[in-house]
C-alpha cells in the first residue's frame, strides 16, 4: 500500500510539473525529450521482436549442427574422409575438428547469419544487413572451394599411387619420389583453383602458377 501511494504521489507530481512547465511556456524545451521518449517507445517493440528472432535462430542453428553431425556419423562419412585424408589434411592445418564437425559448424553459422540478417533488418540497421548479405553470397564460393579440395586430395593420392606403381614396374629406383612429386604438383594446382574460387590472390597466384607450370 505504501509503495502504491508513493507511485501515485510521484505520478501526480510529474503531471503537475509538466503542467507547470507548459503554463510557464517552456514546452519547446520539452519537445526534444518528448521526441526521444516517443522514439524509444517505438523502438522497444522492434527490439523485442529482434531478440526473439535471434534466440530462435540460435536454437535452430544449434539443432542444425547437432543433426548434421549425427547424420554424417550415422552415414559413416568418417570412413570416407579418412580414405581421402581430409581429416589428416585438416590436422596439418591446425584444425581440431574433423570434416563432419566442420560441416556442422558451417551449417550453424549459415543459420546464424540468416538470423542475424533478419534481426538487423528488423532493427533497421541497413549497413550491417548489407554486410551480412555479402557474407551469405560469398558462402557458396567456400562450399565449392572445399569440394574442389576434397576431390583434389583424392585425385592427387590416386595419381601418386599410379605413378609410383608404374615406376616400380618399369624398374625406376625413384618411383616413390616421382609419385610424391606428382601428388604435390596436383595439390598445388588444386590449391590454386580453390583460392581462385575464394577470390584470394587472383592477381598473383594464377599468373605465378602459369609461369611455373605453363
Amino acid at each position: 500500500p505504501r509503495r502504491g501511494n508513493t507511485n501515485s504521489k510521484l505520478g501526480i507530481w510529474l503531471v503537475g510539473i509538466m503542467a507547470a512547465l507548459q503554463y510557464l511556456g517552456v514546452g519547446e524545451i520539452l519537445q526534444p525529450i518528448n521526441a526521444l521518449t516517443n522514439d524509444i517507445f517505438r523502438f522497444l517493440p522492434r527490439l523485442l521482436v529482434a531478440l526473439l528472432i535471434l534466440i530462435a535462430g540460435w536454437s535452430l542453428a544449434k539443432l542444425a549442427r547437432t543433426l548434421i553431425v549425427r547424420g554424417l556419423k550415422a552415414a559413416r562419412v568418417q570412413a570416407l574422409t579418412d580414405k581421402l585424408d581430409i581429416d589428416a589434411f585438416l590436422k596439418q592445418g591446425g584444425m581440431k575438428r574433423n570434416a563432419g564437425e566442420l560441416v556442422g559448424a558451417f551449417a550453424y553459422w549459415v543459420v546464424m547469419l540468416l538470423a542475424l540478417l533478419t534481426t538487423f533488418n528488423v532493427l533497421g540497421l541497413g549497413v550491417v544487413t548489407e554486410l551480412l548479405k555479402r557474407i551469405l553470397l560469398y558462402l557458396p564460393n567456400v562450399v565449392v572451394a572445399v569440394i574442389v579440395l576434397a576431390l583434389g586430395l583424392y585425385f592427387a593420392r590416386f595419381m601418386a599411387e599410379v605413378v609410383a606403381g608404374y615406376g616400380r614396374n618399369v624398374g625406376l629406383t625413384d618411383a616413390d619420389l616421382f609419385g610424391r612429386l606428382t601428388r604435390y604438383g596436383i595439390l598445388a594446382f588444386v590449391v590454386v583453383i580453390a583460392l581462385d574460387q575464394l577470390q584470394i590472390g587472383q592477381a598473383i597466384l594464377v599468373p605465378a602458377f602459369l609461369i611455373l607450370f605453363g
